[in-house]
């Protein structure tokens, strides 16, 4: 097992240690299961990144789709170049954040990337809603606002490198 591979082992070992201590020990053992912050951020960070990394994975094995952002960057008149930026956006970001190293500034990535494409691909549905009465972005503003929280709270103590 390397040694990246390991560290994660034993981070989630010691999220579902804590876990179990905190529900053992002591009478409230409702208020322990409740409260636990660990495991709180733990859930959120990979549930970001993980999400976030699948999208990254498709642009890996869809390259075309970066020229498809490139063409919307230069429409806007920026640089088409930076459509490369998706990578680090959606492959290197979220592996920051699931491992939890340097997970702040993994989130910062992503907000900046979702911005990005809020603005670039999205503007006109900002205010739309589907036949379903949801949000036509909930799942841009899902990964968004994720990554803010990520990036307020940091890694917690299952990381990594915590923050």
């Amino acid at each position: 097992m390397g040694d990246n591979a390991q560290g994660v082992y034993i981070t989630i070992q010691s999220a579902c240690t804590d876990f179990r201590a905190r529900t053992i020990s002591g009478r409230n053992t409702m208020n322990g299961l409740l409260h636990n912050d660990a495991l709180g951020k733990l859930i959120l960070r990979l549930t970001v990144g993980i999400l976030m990394l699948f999208h990254g994975v498709a642009k890996i094995m869809n390259p075309g789709t970066v020229d498809h952002i490139g063409g919307a960057l230069s429409g806007s008149g920026l640089p088409s170049f930076l459509a490369y930026g998706v990578y680090i956006g959606e492959v290197i970001a979220p592996l920051m954040i699931i491992l939890g190293v340097y997970c702040r500034h993994g989130a910062i990535i992503i907000v900046v990337n979702m911005l990005f494409a809020i603005l670039l691909m999205h503007t006109g549905e900002i205010f739309a809603v589907t036949e379903h009465g949801g949000w036509r972005l909930e799942l841009q503003g899902f990964y968004l606002f994720g990554a803010l929280a990520i990036m307020f709270l940091g890694s917690g103590r299952q990381a990594v490198k915590p923050d």
